[in-house]
């Protein structure tokens, strides 16, 4: 029996370790390589989306959660959601500033001016001249403009300011299928380990009836003491495991919970259970196809090589001739009623004579971005569709896991109970009953599990194709 709890504590686990490694694959496209940040700013990681920002108290009172209702919640408070909107206008604000190098800048000031000279101090010493002259003042209303004319690295360095900020849109709507992924993953976990509950309950109670026909065979003298303790053994192994089966329920309730923002200590019942739909054979071609349109994570590294483009053209461009504007124009005068107008313009043509090597030094830096970006590009192309690949391999794969499972469980359902039968009518000792218990409970372990895999990797395909908010048609098959 111990071995049965065994073989479920390295089936679901491992998986769903490997579902938060792969998980980080599929975020890193999009969430990974992200746009130079402001300072201070976070990067949302696959880690970032296992957390979230608790909202509400919580109360005495048990609720039913759904998986909707679940995955809405992470929405609006999964971490991962949270930081990727910080990111999109933290971008925002590097393109509004970009944009302002390319527009006219006006300032406007007021002086009011009282000054007294010292004329000794400032080496002026004539006889009969007064050494103190003043206090005397003016006021002076003015109003400058500068305006960069002519400046072709402005204008790329906001065409690059203007992709990433793109990029950064593109990447909070990904990172919204990220949440349905990882919040499925979660609640589907949760169902795993409630099914596994309600499994060692029913064998619970099952190797209890063994028990007592094994005490009450050998208080009548037609079994061994060897029948009582193989029984008593076998109960006490299910207990332990019930135990171990209950505490990891409500530790992957917690970890749903630390998705969705959830007070830890509200407690909640998962009001879905977990469906099983066969899903119907899909056309691989047409389908990752379909995953390079719709993949956002995909298209913000599309924006980032661009903007990357735009910033070597920006690099390449610092070597050309700029012109600048600058002019003012105010009143100045003793008082504003005693004042006349003024003002003065200045063009300013700037050309670089001597600066070759910070300029190949930044054209280098930028082509190296630009070559960094095109190889990640190329590279996401192809984890598209190795995604799609994958998971529609998991689920061929987990969907006849399902059926044989099923099938085994029914099988070994029915062997036990050919097994009680046979050592209820004195055909046999117990040794064939304890066997069949353990066969029940690892078929009931390997059809969790399968089930657990298919939904999840039905979840992971509408990731891969970039519909993650159409998850409800995937798990219900299509």
């Amino acid at each position: 029996m111990i071995s049965s709890k065994h073989s479920k504590q390295s089936t679901i686990c491992p998986f769903a370790c490997a579902f938060l490694l792969g998980m980080g694959a599929l975020a890193s496209g999009g969430l990974g390589a992200q746009t130079p940040q402001a300072p201070n700013q976070t990067t949302p990681t696959a880690q970032s989306f296992q957390g979230s920002v608790t909202t509400g108290e919580a109360t005495a009172q048990t609720f039913d959660l759904s998986l909707d209702e679940a995955i809405e919640r992470g929405l609006k408070t999964n971490l991962g959601v949270i930081l990727s909107g910080t990111q999109t206008a933290a971008a925002r604000g590097q393109k509004l500033s970009q944009l302002q190098t390319l527009l006219p800048s006006v300032d406007a000031s007021a002086k009011e001016t009282v000054m007294q000279i010292d004329l000794p101090a400032e080496g002026l010493r004539i006889p009969g001249f007064p050494t103190i002259v003043g206090p005397f003042g003016f006021t002076d209303v003015r109003a400058s403009l500068s305006w960069s004319l002519v400046d072709v690295a402005s204008l790329h360095n906001y065409l690059a300011a203007k992709h990433n900020f793109a990029s950064a849109q593109l990447s909070a709507e990904d990172a919204r299928d990220m949440v349905v992924l990882t919040v499925g993953n979660a609640y589907l976990l949760a169902l795993a380990d409630e099914t596994e509950v309600s499994s060692v309950e029913a064998q619970v109670a099952t190797a209890k009836i063994s028990l007592n026909q094994a005490v009450e065979n050998h208080q009548a003298g037609t079994a061994p003491l060897l029948d009582e303790l193989r029984a008593r053994v076998d109960s006490q192994s299910l207990d332990q495991q019930l135990i171990v089966a209950r505490n990891s329920l409500e530790k992957d309730k917690l970890a749903l919970a630390r998705t969705i923002g959830l007070p830890l200590a509200q407690q909640f019942n998962l009001s879905d259970k977990a469906p099983y739909a066969a899903f119907d054979e899909l056309d691989v071609e047409a389908t990752i196809r379909q995953a390079h349109a719709n993949r956002k994570d995909l298209a913000a590294m599309v924006e980032q090589t661009k903007a990357a483009e735009e910033q070597r053209k920006a690099a390449t461009a610092e070597r050309l001739p700029t012109l600048k504007f600058d002019g003012d124009y105010g009143d100045i005068g003793t008082t504003l009623s005693h004042s006349h107008g003024t003002g003065d313009a200045t063009g300013t043509l700037s050309v670089p004579l001597f600066k070759e090597y910070e300029l190949r030094g930044e054209a280098e830096t930028a082509q190296s971005q630009l070559n960094t970006r095109q190889a990640e590009l190329s590279d996401m192309s192809a984890q598209v569709d190795a995604d799609v690949r994958d998971a529609l391999l998991d689920i061929a794969s987990a969907q006849k896991q399902v059926e044989v499972a099923r099938s085994s469980m029914e099988l070994a359902n029915e062997a036990l109970s050919e097994a009680q039968q046979r050592y209820a009518n004195g055909v046999s000792d117990n040794l064939e009953v304890s066997q069949a218990v353990q066969s029940v409970a690892q078929a009931n372990d390997q059809y969790v599990t399968s089930l657990y895999r298919h939904n999840v990797a039905k979840l992971s395909l509408a990731r891969a194709l970039g519909a993650g908010q159409s998850y409800k048609s995937y798990l219900g098959g299509k």
